[in-house]
């Protein structure tokens, strides 16, 4: 049997009651949730977070995230600590124990050994005055008014409320620890973010042979045929010295069928692009990228120091390798 509800206004009422509940954690970050970071940043071993049921998500979620952003962490069941996994604990580490009521037996049971251990224990609960929140060495208070759930039973409002505190610790100590986007790449390497902060350019670069390269007495004709031959819509011109001193591209070629030019018999210094635009091989493909966009170009030169020559890397190039 199904009741006449509106879909429509039971979802909006649940995200503003999630909402209020979040706003209302703001006024609730002071000096426990300074002393919890403290905590973590002098850890020398990892951040174990731990809780029962709905809980237990948002550890796990919790855990990942201070893992991704620089805080070694991992998940613990509770249930599971008590009949062996609590070895996984070490006297280094620090303990987040999640629970709502304050007074889960599962996690209650592991304080007085954690405190043997020496463990600091960090207790994010709705009950300041519960057990957990009484014997944790820094408790944050994320209590709810009510959960958005109609019954006031379902974890709602106090789950989320839970993984905003969650996330606030991971970026509190990401900042303090001086993080990167760079160090977050190394976290996710088989992502897209992964590929576009730490693939350089030398990685998709064409190089050596591959090299579209003529020298400054060649030709327009000439040029062109290395252009084609080597497939890159452009050719390098050098001086007698082997240095870069312009580029041949098709926006070049356009511009010399308008000048009604003798292909033949031109040297394409006539023609060339002289301040031509150059990159690292040690710069990121992103750069590389990003000055194609701004420029509306479709490849650069790739240089070491001066004018030598390393390489050319082409538009397509960075497509393939997954950074658009």
């Amino acid at each position: 049997m199904t009741h006449n509800i509106s879909f429509i206004e039971s979802a909006q009422r649940t995200i503003r009651m999630e909402c209020e509940a979040v706003a209302a954690l703001e006024a609730r970050i002071d000096s426990a949730f300074e002393r919890a970071c403290e905590l973590i940043l002098q850890c020398e071993g990892r951040v174990v977070v731990t809780g029962m049921g709905k809980s237990g998500h948002i550890g796990n979620k919790i855990a990942a995230t201070l893992a991704s952003t620089g805080t070694p962490s991992m998940f613990v069941h509770p249930g599971e600590a008590s009949h062996g996994d609590l070895g996984m604990i070490t006297p280094k580490d620090v303990v987040i124990a999640i629970s709502n009521s304050g007074s889960t037996a599962e996690i209650v049971t592991l304080v007085p050994l954690l405190t043997r251990m020496r463990v600091p224990v960090i207790s994010l609960t709705g009950n300041p005055q519960s057990t957990l929140a009484k014997a944790s060495d820094a408790h944050i208070n994320v209590a709810v008014d009510t959960e958005a759930c109609p019954l006031d039973l379902a974890p709602t409002s106090s789950t989320t409320v839970t993984l905003v505190l969650g996330d606030a610790l991971a970026i509190a100590l990401l900042e303090a620890r001086g993080f990167t986007a760079e160090d977050f790449a190394f976290s996710h390497p088989g992502g897209a973010l992964g590929r576009k902060l730490l693939l350089r350019v030398s990685d998709v670069m064409h190089s050596g042979e591959a090299i579209p390269v003529v020298d400054e007495a060649t030709t327009v004709k000439n040029a062109l045929l290395e252009m084609s031959h080597k497939g890159l819509g452009m050719t390098c011109i050098t001086n007698t010295d082997k240095q870069l001193v312009g580029v041949y591209t098709d926006g070049d070629l356009r511009r010399s069928l308008d000048q009604s030019i003798d292909f033949g018999s031109t040297a394409v210094t006539a023609v060339m692009t002289h301040n031509c635009l150059t990159i690292r091989p040690d710069a990121l493909a992103a750069e590389a990228l990003a000055i194609m966009e701004e420029k509306l170009i479709t490849s650069l030169v790739v240089s070491k120091e001066g004018r030598d020559i390393a390489g050319v890397v082409h538009l397509h190039d960075l497509l393939k390798a997954g950074l658009a």
